[in-house]
């Protein structure tokens, strides 16, 4: 067999091959339908997206996987593949901080993929309204970062909503110099999110001393501004660069490699219990020594990893302060609920923000 014919026997064999896909896909999807009727009946008003069930078919298939099909790769597959389904069933709505390409937009891609029906709102306090209005399932809002910290506007947002944490996504945030100019040297203005700027001004101060730097609502805004003006530059993300026609003039110009931003999705409803779960609270202690310790103690006496701790003034009276915790555990796994009761007594005000599954 010439190395042509070899070529064509192999594609002929891929053809088979997807064709077999196609029908698998199918015949998936008649399933996906029949359990979204099932919940339907059982709870009109039910989430159909369940993070905690997509987690388990996603490491359940990357640990059977034989190879040479790259594990990493059956993540992103298999995001695209159930958010196709879901479609099916129903529209998946989710608000985020827009416009278009910002890394919330890019957050929710992660989470809910290409089939869910994405909403772009100009504020966070919008991506709230929307959730708690119902015009959207789903809110995704930004939370911290690993070089500049926590985002105080989501956190105070909560103290007053009714809305509870869904679930979390953790995004690995890269930097890029965008603009319709040629050079780096034609550029008289970067626009950028505050919070973008800040994570790379070792590299601006570098590169650009004499630019200067101009403060948007957001990355995607940022590279609006660059459309119309071949003299403004912006650091955006790669995907800014596709939708808004612009060149990518410097890639990656973030100071810190390991740059990452922690994303939250807001829902009315609870996510379900999974076994890997983070609890979230606000707890508000009383104005006396030692109210600190007395709040923390009893997740250390039932065996509770913290993972967080994050305080803000309450607003309300001066020195008094909200404190923002993330808890291992779900709020009905016995130790937790036995340290979240102690806690209650000791404390002046408790919120628990939602249980969740954690970010795999």
């Amino acid at each position: 067999m010439s190395l042509h014919d070899e070529i064509l026997a192999c594609r002929k064999q891929i053809d088979r091959i997807d064709d077999e896909i196609l029908r698998l896909l199918n015949e998936r999807s008649h399933y996906v339908i029949r359990i979204g009727h099932l919940k339907k009946q059982a709870d009109r008003d039910a989430h159909l997206h369940t993070p905690g069930r997509e987690a388990e078919i996603v490491e359940r298939l990357m640990r059977n996987n034989p190879g040479p099909f790259p594990s990493a790769a059956i993540r992103p597959v298999y995001r695209e593949i159930m958010s196709a389904s879901l479609s099916l069933e129903g529209s998946q709505t989710v608000a985020y901080l827009g416009p278009p390409a910002t890394f919330t937009h890019l957050a929710a891609l992660q989470k809910f993929g290409e089939s869910a029906e994405f909403i772009p709102v100009n504020s966070i306090k919008d991506v709230f309204d929307e959730v708690e209005r119902g015009r959207a399932k789903f809110g995704v809002v930004p939370i911290e970062n690993s070089t500049e910290g926590v985002v105080s506007h989501t956190l105070d947002l909560f103290v007053d909503s009714p809305l509870l944490i869904y679930g979390e996504v953790m995004l690995e945030i890269a930097h890029h110099l965008l603009s319709k100019a040629d050079r780096i040297e034609d550029i008289k203005v970067v626009y950028s999110h505050p919070h973008a700027i800040a994570q790379c001004r070792n590299w601006l101060e570098a590169n650009v001393p004499c630019v200067r730097v101009a403060e948007e609502p957001s990355t995607a805004r940022a590279a609006e501004r660059c459309v119309e003006d071949p003299t403004a530059g912006a650091i955006a993300s790669e995907l800014a660069a596709e939708l808004y026609g612009l060149k990518v003039l410097r890639s990656r110009i973030e100071d810190h490699v390991h740059n990452f931003t922690r994303f939250l999705v807001l829902s009315q409803r609870p996510a379900e219990r999974t076994g890997q779960d983070k609890t979230s609270i606000i707890v508000s202690a009383k104005d006396r020594v030692g109210a600190l310790y007395d709040l923390i103690r009893p997740f250390s006496s039932h065996g509770i990893n913290m993972t967080k701790i994050e305080s803000r003034p309450t607003r309300k009276k001066v020195w008094e302060y909200l404190f923002f915790m993330d808890l291992e555990g779900h709020q009905e796994d016995d130790r937790l609920k036995k340290a979240l009761e102690e806690v209650k007594s000791r404390c002046l005000f408790l919120k628990i923000l939602g249980s969740y599954p954690v970010h795999r």
